[in-house]
């Protein structure tokens, strides 16, 4: 397997070592454009024998032809932009406390302004699927990230917890996008050989971003009041939007019909706010995107995937980070503020784990099946690597309800929600890709 991305230079032409017609017989979207290429004039891989699935166009512009650096500085403002999604949801989850006093609550009812937040984070990432096939990645991605600077503040300036709340929940709806922009993003720029480990970085962190939110934000709350700790938020996403100005670049590229291309401030302004996508002919409309989207998820290999496996565990996991301020700062585990925020290291510890095992065992999961399958590839063959991580969350979550129910020592807390954690990243890994 070839590492890296390849450029105009790295790409040779030769004979392929499998009947490509035999192998990819009929199919959509990759599939297909490899089913279409002369057979005997496939773009290969530096190793000269990788077959390169998308087939890149001849065109410098084309993505799949952009430098290794080109790719990887693209991925700089959605890595950060992903990062800061679940990042900024749960940022608030340690903050009850302070909270409390000024808005005439108690901790737990001032959790309550979490649910709204957690619930729109849905809706707006299944509106980003259209906006993004329509107008392109680049202007939802900014958007996005200029709409979350300003409901955050508005939310660390509101005069009562109504109004925080419908601010939080605002937030929830517009700082979503990343999550779903992603997997196009990194399908855009990368061949089929090179997807795992990109996929892998970008799902840690965006499921590594629920642990280090609370663990900064328990720590700032230590020094400055709640308003200022929310306040520190939306300078985050301030510097996300301008590292999608600065290092963002369009990755949606029609090889049949391609586009002229956008150059000069002008014409970064237009691909940014969404103006140049929508003077752009032949893409689907928001209204086409809906239905099929809607028809993809009704199927039931799909449908129950959704509800029945990721939902359940997601679930899980938002149930924890959003509750665990509540479970220990009270007796019996009386947490100092200090030993709150250091308690967050454990999931990230547990995620760190799951990048180890995500980054190196999805990649030598294709690199087995393709060898011992003539060169064929079946989607299926990514849930091997679902299984131990399923295995290590069921164990968690057993433990983590025994060390509730009989206030076990909080280690055996910790080790039980760093267990959970770690199967979030290879789950979401394996199912999506």
């Amino acid at each position: 397997m070839a590492d890296g991305s390849q450029t105009d230079s790295e790409i040779e032409k030769g004979p392929v070592p499998v009947e490509v017609d035999e192998v990819y017989v009929e199919g959509h979207g990759d599939m297909q454009v490899l089913k279409a290429s002369d057979a005997g004039n496939l773009k290969l891989a530096k190793d000269g024998v990788t077959v390169l699935i998308p087939q890149p166009s001849d065109d410098p512009d084309d993505p799949l032809n952009w430098t290794w650096t080109q790719k990887h500085m693209a991925l700089i403002p959605l890595i950060f932009a992903s990062l800061l999604t679940d990042f900024s949801i749960t940022w608030g989850s340690v903050l009850f406390q302070a909270q409390a006093p000024t808005f005439n609550m108690t901790p737990s009812a001032v959790s309550q302004s979490l649910s709204g937040s957690l619930f729109m984070m849905g809706p707006g990432g299944v509106l980003a699927v259209p906006l993004i096939q329509r107008y392109g990645r680049l202007p939802v991605v900014f958007w996005s990230q200029i709409l979350a600077a300003l409901t955050v503040m508005a939310a660390a300036v509101s005069p009562n917890y109504t109004c925080f709340t419908a601010f939080r929940t605002l937030q929830g709806f517009v700082c979503s996008p990343p999550q779903v922009v992603g997997l196009s993003i990194v399908h855009d720029m990368f061949f089929f050989h090179e997807r795992a480990r990109k996929v892998n970085i970008w799902v840690l962190c965006f499921m590594g971003g629920p642990f280090l939110g609370p663990f900064i934000a328990a720590w700032l709350i230590e020094a400055v009041s709640w308003r200022a700790d929310f306040g520190v938020l939306s300078g985050l996403f301030g510097f996300s939007a301008i590292l999608v100005v600065l290092l963002g670049r369009e990755t949606l590229y029609d090889r049949i019909s391609p586009q002229k291309k956008e150059v000069g401030v002008q014409g970064k302004l237009r691909l940014l706010t969404g103006v140049a996508g929508a003077q752009v002919s032949g893409r689907p409309t928001v209204w086409t995107v809906c239905k099929d989207l809607i028809t993809v998820q009704l199927r039931p290999q799909i449908f129950f995937l959704t509800v029945i496996f990721i939902m359940v565990l997601v679930a899980w996991v938002i149930g924890i980070n959003t509750t665990i301020s509540l479970l220990v700062v009270p007796p019996p585990y009386s947490f100092s503020p200090s030993a709150e925020a250091v308690s967050w290291i454990a999931p990230m510890i547990g995620a760190g784990l799951a990048e180890l095992w995500g980054y190196w065992f999805n990649d030598y999961l294709m690199a087995r099946h393709l060898r011992t399958h003539k060169g064929s590839y079946t989607a299926e063959n990514r849930l091997w690597g679902v299984y131990t991580p399923a295995i290590v969350a069921f164990v968690g979550l057993i433990l983590y309800g025994q060390a509730l129910q009989h206030t076990l020592h909080w280690i055996a807390l910790l080790v039980a929600w760093a267990c959970v954690a770690f199967a979030e990243p290879p789950l979401h890994l394996d199912v999506k890709e």
